[in-house]
């Protein structure tokens, strides 16, 4: 372990020793779970990078409050580290430390927004300095996530919706599930204390004013940032809220929406003997024509004893990553207007070329041995 810290003291700091011999026992037989057991002992574990983040009970804990607590750690040390890893823990131990001892108190989740901790742990190379030798008002006040007395010559508030599509088809090409996971993020400049309400196309909304609008969405799985007030979203639906400064999500949601895929992919697999095979990947842009797909990469599987896979692209650049068992094919521009007319495939010591139907836009072929 590079740090450990027993916040109630009723374990025994050995305990941590059965965790790993517990994983790899688990994965060689195939059975893993984020909920490992040894006698009375529970852990609770998540992985980031090279790095095991374990939280240890003897009791019947809350385990989606755990689960949420080591995420939020990540959160809070990728701010403070840029990059959480091996190396940035090793290097800053004094600070991760004295952030264990005020996120968490007596095995109770206190303070865990990175910019309020910041306000008092503030960090220069690998040294640590405190900014003030009390706790600031901002943690003890009913807004704790926002400092008193900001001031801007200009007061300006960006937003950002990101919106990411999941869907599952089936091998007939029927699409069996489609939804949009989305987030709304604020950057905000704005000085004083000031209370921001957004409007959304909310279903809800217009169903409880009376307004009959076509282009509305019923929004699922609502999760929001603390600043906002849920008594008034509960009541009539209104996002109102005193932001915090800077950088922060103030809401993620999820809509169960009929989607066309934005990239429809086809694939033909055709096998030779039991040692080979070949994999043909067509793509096609579903988007309109005015836009274009920037940095588009597809993942395409491959067996766990493929040695040295061989593949052609027709545009873009394709690349065998081992450890996950794929070929990353990596298109840096998809204009959906753009028609591929061949793709090739290596067979042997020969090339083929096979002719592609105009409305496809891009291919990659490759067999492994």
């Amino acid at each position: 372990p590079l740090i450990c810290r027993n916040y109630k003291g009723d374990l025994d700091m050995t305990e941590i020793d059965h965790f790993m011999p517990l994983v790899v026992q688990r994965e060689e037989e195939g059975n893993l779970t984020p909920l490992l057991v040894h006698g009375k002992i529970h852990f609770l574990w998540i992985k980031h990078s090279n790095l095991y983040l374990v939280a240890l009970t003897n009791k019947n804990a809350n385990a989606s409050l755990v689960y949420s607590f080591l995420y939020k750690m990540v959160e809070v040390f990728t701010e403070y580290f840029k990059e959480l890893e091996e190396e940035s823990i090793r290097d800053n131990f004094v600070i991760v430390y004295e952030l264990l001892d005020e996120i968490m108190d007596f095995g109770f989740p206190q303070t865990t927004d990175s910019k309020i901790l910041q306000e008092y742990i503030t960090q220069q190379g690998n040294k640590l300095e405190t900014a003030k030798s009390r706790v600031p008002t901002t943690v003890t006040n009913a807004v704790s996530w926002r400092s008193e007395g900001l001031k801007y010559k200009k007061n300006e508030v960006f937003i950002d919706v990101i919106e990411s599509v999941n869907l599952l088809v089936n091998t007939n090409g029927s699409v069996l599930l489609s939804e949009i996971v989305g987030s709304v993020k604020l950057k905000v400049f704005l000085s004083g204390m000031p209370e921001l309400r957004l409007g959304l196309n909310d279903r809800v909304l217009f169903e409880l004013t009376g307004r009959n609008k076509n282009k509305t969405v019923e929004l699922e799985d609502v999760k929001f940032h603390q600043c906002v007030r849920l008594s008034r979203f509960e009541n009539d639906r209104t996002i109102s809220f005193i932001p915090p400064d800077g950088d922060f999500e103030l809401m993620s949601y999820r809509l169960n929406t009929q989607v066309k895929p934005l990239i429809w992919i086809e694939s033909v697999i055709e096998k030779f003997t039991h040692s080979r095979l070949e994999i043909m990947v067509k793509a096609k842009g579903n988007f309109k024509k005015q836009s274009v797909a920037n940095n588009v990469e597809i993942s395409v599987p491959v067996p766990s004893d493929a040695d040295s896979p061989k593949f052609k692209t027709s545009v873009g650049s394709a690349k065998y990553v081992p450890e996950k068992n794929v070929v990353v094919w990596t298109i840096k521009s998809f204009p959906v207007s753009k028609c591929r007319g061949f793709f090739c495939i290596f067979k042997g010591d020969l090339l083929f070329a096979l002719g592609i139907p105009k409305h496809w836009s891009g291919g990659l072929s490759f067999h492994c041995d």
